[in-house]
C-alpha cells in the first residue's frame, strides 16, 4: 500500500493501490469498528453539532461523520446530503482511512476537485451536475489505534483550505473522535464498573484461585463476583445480553441481587448449610422479572458454591454452558446444568448439580467471549487450548494471550479455581 502524492497544491493523485490495506490489518480494523457498538445505531445530536458547526464554520453545504466497514459506508451523522450506507469502493473515505496507515503523522486529505481523478470520478454523487467536487476527510479511530470511519466536510464547487482552516478542520475532528470514544461518561461508567468487581480473596489455604473480566467496550454486560461464605466460597459468573451502557447497568442489578440472595440464603441456613443454589437463582429470577421484561432483555449465570474442605462444588447453570472441569490428569468435561437464563419464562425453576474437585482438579468458569477468540468459536477447541493449562496462572496467561492477537467484539470473563495437590 503506498501513500497519496501531491502532484499540486490542493490536487493529489490517486489509484485503487491507494486504498488497499494489508488483509491482517484490515481485519483487526474491522474487529475495531465492531467494538465501538455504534454500527447501525440511532442518530445522536452529539454527532450532529459537529456537522452543523462544520457546515458553518467553513460555508460547505455538507458535513459527515461515517463509519467504515467491510462493504460499505455508514453515516452516523449527515447533514446536506442524503446518504445512508454507501457501498466501500463507492467512497472517497476508502483512501482517507487507508492513508491513516501510510501517512500517520498527516492523515487528513484534502482534494480540492475529485470530479478531475478518475478513481474517483465515477462514484454517483461526484459524476453528475452539480455533484461533490471539493473534499477533505480526517480519519477516526477505534480501539487500538485503527482508523475507523472519517470525519468529513464536502462542497459542490472546487476550493482549497487555508493554514487555519485546515487547523479548524482538525480542531473538528478532535471533536469527532471525541465522541466517537465517548470519553466523558464512558470513562467514569467503566470506572465504576471496574470498582464493582469484588477485591481479591487473598490466600485460600488449600488452593490457586484466578479471576479477570476483561470488557469489550468501555463497559460491559459481564461479571464476576467472590466471596467467603459459611464453610468456603461462592463465585458466579453471569452474562447480560447486550453490550455497552445498557447491559451494564443491568449487570449491577442481577450482581447485587445475586449476592443479597445468597447471602440471606447463608444466613438464613447458616445450620444447614447445604441448601439448593437454585432457590438463590430462582429468588433473583423472581425479584428481576419485571426488569428483564421491560428491557426485553436476560442474563446468562453460572452460581457455585465451594466446600474447602473437601473440594465439593454445587452448581447451578442458567443457560450459561462454559463452565469446565480440568482434571489432574489433562482431561476436561463440561459441566451442564440444564436451566435456562434468567428472565426468559416466569416462574422458571432451577436446580443445583454437583462435582467434587479432587487435588490437581481446575474449574474454569468462562463468558461467551472467550469462544470468540478460539477457532471456529468452538467449544471444543477451547477445551483443547485449556487441557494444556494446570494452574489458574496458565489460563490466565493464555486468555490474555489470544485478547493480544484478536480483540474481542464480547466481554471476556474468567474465574479458574484448583485444587492444589495435598502436601
Amino acid at each position: 500500500m503506498t501513500g497519496v502524492e501531491a502532484d499540486s497544491p490542493g490536487q493529489v493523485a490517486v489509484d485503487e493501490t491507494h486504498a488497499r490495506i494489508d488483509p491482517d490489518v484490515e481485519e483487526a480494523r474491522l474487529r475495531s469498528v465492531q467494538q465501538l457498538n455504534l454500527l447501525d445505531s440511532e442518530p445522536e445530536d452529539r454527532f450532529a453539532q459537529i456537522t452543523r458547526m462544520a457546515k458553518a464554520v467553513f460555508g460547505v453545504p455538507m458535513s459527515t461523520v461515517s463509519l467504515l466497514d467491510r462493504d460499505r459506508q455508514w453515516f452516523k451523522a449527515v447533514d446536506g446530503i442524503e446518504l445512508q450506507n454507501q457501498p466501500r469502493e463507492q467512497t472517497v473515505c476508502q483512501v482517507t482511512v487507508a492513508r491513516a496507515y501510510t501517512r500517520p503523522a498527516d492523515p487528513a486529505l484534502v482534494i480540492e476537485d475529485v470530479s478531475t481523478i478518475p478513481f474517483f470520478a465515477e462514484i454517483p454523487q461526484i459524476s453528475g451536475e452539480g455533484g461533490i467536487r471539493f473534499y477533505a476527510g480526517y480519519p477516526l479511530y477505534g480501539p487500538g489505534g485503527h482508523p475507523v470511519g472519517t470525519f468529513c466536510v464536502y462542497d459542490t464547487r472546487p476550493r482549497q483550505l487555508t493554514a487555519d482552516q485546515l487547523a479548524a478542520f482538525r480542531e473538528l475532528a478532535a471533536w469527532a473522535q471525541r465522541e466517537i470514544e465517548n470519553s466523558d461518561d464512558l470513562e467514569r461508567a467503566a470506572k465504576v464498573q471496574r470498582q464493582l468487581l469484588p477485591p481479591p480473596l487473598g490466600i485460600v489455604p488449600g488452593y490457586s484461585i484466578e479471576t479477570m473480566c476483561l470488557p469489550a467496550f468501555a463497559v460491559g454486560g459481564d461479571f464476576y463476583d467472590h466471596y467467603p461464605c459459611n464453610d468456603g466460597l461462592v463465585f458466579t459468573v453471569a452474562d447480560v445480553m447486550g453490550k455497552g451502557l445498557g447491559a451494564a447497568i443491568l449487570t449491577a442489578t442481577v450482581r447485587s441481587a445475586m449476592r443479597a440472595a445468597s447471602r440471606a440464603f447463608d444466613a438464613v441456613c447458616v445450620d444447614t448449610p447445604e441448601h439448593d443454589l437454585g432457590e438463590v437463582v430462582e429468588t433473583v429470577a423472581g425479584q428481576l422479572a419485571e426488569d428483564f421484561a421491560g428491557t426485553e432483555t436476560f442474563a446468562t449465570l453460572f452460581h457455585a458454591r465451594l466446600r474447602t474442605r473437601d473440594g465439593h462444588i454445587d452448581y447451578v447453570d442458567g443457560g450459561h454452558g462454559l463452565a469446565t472441569v480440568r482434571r489432574s490428569d489433562g482431561h476436561c468435561t463440561v459441566l451442564h446444568g440444564g436451566g435456562l437464563p434468567i428472565g426468559i419464562l416466569p416462574e422458571d425453576t432451577w436446580r443445583s448439580a454437583a462435582v467434587d474437585l479432587g487435588p490437581g482438579d481446575m474449574l474454569v468458569i468462562a463468558s461467551d467471549g472467550l469462544l470468540d477468540l478460539v477457532a471456529g468459536g468452538d467449544a471444543f477447541e477451547l477445551l483443547r487450548i485449556l487441557s494444556g493449562t494446570s494452574t489458574p496462572a496458565a489460563v490466565r496467561r493464555k486468555v490474555e494471550e489470544l485478547v493480544a492477537s484478536l480483540p474481542p467484539v464480547d466481554d471476556v470473563t474468567l474465574v479458574a479455581i484448583r485444587r492444589d495437590d495435598a502436601g
